[in-house]
């Protein structure tokens, strides 16, 4: 990982989960976008929807 994992709101869509994974990892942020979609519609449902609006949360506080 290059980064420390933070929200980024400036190139986020809903809250900035995506695109933050995507830069502390340093992997594509459509390439993100489209695995959490695909995880969210065909595997884990609403446990993905949990992590994600989770995943905002927690970072936003800290």
């Amino acid at each position: 990982m290059s980064a420390p994992y933070a929200l980024d709101k400036a190139n986020g869509r809903i809250m900035g989960v995506c695109a933050g994974l995507a830069r502390s990892s340093g992997v594509d942020v459509t390439i993100i976008r489209i695995a959490t979609v695909l995880l969210t519609l065909f595997a884990l449902g609403p446990v993905m929807v949990l992590l994600y609006l989770l995943t905002g949360w927690i970072a936003n506080k800290g």
